[in-house]
């Protein structure tokens, strides 16, 4: 057996994993939010914002790092790692010692500016050296990593309810955040690019501005935020939407697993389907119809059954979204360039992150709170990314050298 096939799961695959399913736990946020918001005397409104904050600052430092993370991956995954686990212990600390604005602050600062950078650092690290080592099945490759951070929440959320309930909230925090050290710590040492790969160093033809003038990157960066902005407008409600529909509270500990399970798949799922495929961007065009349809049923039959459908089809296009990207930009851009690629598109994700749940926000305290009406704005949205998949990103190859 040749050596990349002995060693790219051990230098590749398990550590990209561990790192996504340490900083996936991200996405259980509402799984103690409500707890947080109790614990320091604020409404769970602006608490919230830390998680928005999260997905903001995960874009924006995906968006900056790309170039860094290029060059060492050791670095950037230590990085990450510290990051991450200072977020998560600082958090439970403030919970811990303090109440009202100063905490609030400080959750701020922890939970959405420190952990968001660890998010958006650890994110990207693994994706390059992935595709590197799993050249002939790089949607099989990808998948599999950021499977971990779609799997990370069907995980640990029953963890973290457990811990919640038999210690405290703080100490949910300050057990995970020692485990998602020692975890981030291994995949740290394992990560390691192939032998005989080197990266370009210094001055490269790489120019970020002129990505944004390309407009097959703009349809790809529009597509992929309006499926993010959409999936979190659902997802990050899940629980309210199934309370609307006097869905029995022993459901709450079983449903979003499942959801979970699903967010996962997906991105393994529709990224392998991808390598199969003479196009990637026909995976896009399958997850927007699938939800404009599961949307519409769910709309027309507004029921327990076609609604948990509903969340388990957004759950599973947002994940194939995120894990079909890295290899659409290899497909489009090439593989010199693709972490610089791709941490800029992330940057659709940290946007998204602060218009998603609070848009969802703003209509349920405009309809007296009717969720039908939270998911009714994205068949729109999910319409037009649709047109965006078929008429600016279509299906012809741009000149990969032209980035």
């Amino acid at each position: 057996m040749s050596k990349l096939k002995e060693n790219r799961w051990i230098r590749a695959a398990i550590p990209a994993l561990l790192i996504h399913c340490s900083i996936g736990t991200v996405y259980c946020w509402s799984t103690f939010k409500e707890n947080i918001a109790l614990k320091i005397d604020m409404s769970p409104f602006s608490v919230g914002w830390a998680f928005s904050l999260a997905i903001f600052f995960l874009g924006m430092s995906a968006a900056f790092a790309g170039k860094f993370v290029e060059v060492d991956i050791h670095k950037s995954s230590l990085i990450a790692c510290v990051c991450f686990t200072v977020g998560m212990i600082g958090t439970g600390v403030t919970i811990n010692f303090l109440t009202g604005v100063p905490a609030l602050i400080l959750i701020y600062l922890f939970y959405g500016v420190i952990m968001g950078i660890g998010l958006g650092v650890g994110y990207l690290t693994p994706v390059k050296t992935l595709m590197l080592w799993f050249s002939d099945s790089k949607g099989l490759a990808t998948g599999l990593s950021i499977m971990g951070f779609g799997l990370a929440k069907a995980i640990a959320t029953p963890v973290m309810t457990l811990i919640q309930e038999k210690l405290n909230i703080s100490a949910m925090f300050y057990i995970l955040g020692g485990v998602y050290f020692v975890m981030m710590l291994l995949g740290h040492f394992m990560l390691k690019k192939p032998e005989g790969w080197t990266e370009q160093v210094g001055k490269t033809d790489f120019k970020a501005s002129r990505m944004f003038k390309n407009k097959e990157f703009i349809g790809i960066w529009l597509m992929f935020f309006i499926n993010i902005h959409c999936g979190l407008m659902i997802i990050s409600y899940e629980k309210q939407i199934l309370a609307s529909l006097g869905m029995a509270l022993t459901a709450f500990a079983v449903i979003p697993s499942v959801t979970a399970g699903f967010n996962a798949f997906g991105r393994i799922g529709y990224s392998t389907v991808s390598d199969k495929m003479k196009q990637r961007n026909t995976v896009y065009k399958i997850i927007f119809i699938s939800c404009i349809a599961i949307v519409g049923i769910s709309l027309k039959f507004y029921y327990t059954i076609p609604v948990i459908v509903l969340l388990c089809v957004v759950n599973a296009g947002y994940g194939g979204g995120f894990s079909t990207l890295p290899a659409l930009l290899d497909e489009r851009f090439g593989m010199k360039n693709v972490s610089k690629i791709h941490g800029l598109t992330l940057s659709a994700w940290g946007i998204a992150g602060l218009t998603g749940n609070n848009l969802s926000e703003i209509i349920l305290s405009h309809t007296n709170q009717n969720y039908r009406y939270v998911i009714t704005v994205p068949i729109i949205l999910y319409a037009v990314a649709l047109a965006i998949s078929f008429f600016i990103v279509g299906n012809k190859k741009t000149n990969k050298e032209e980035n």
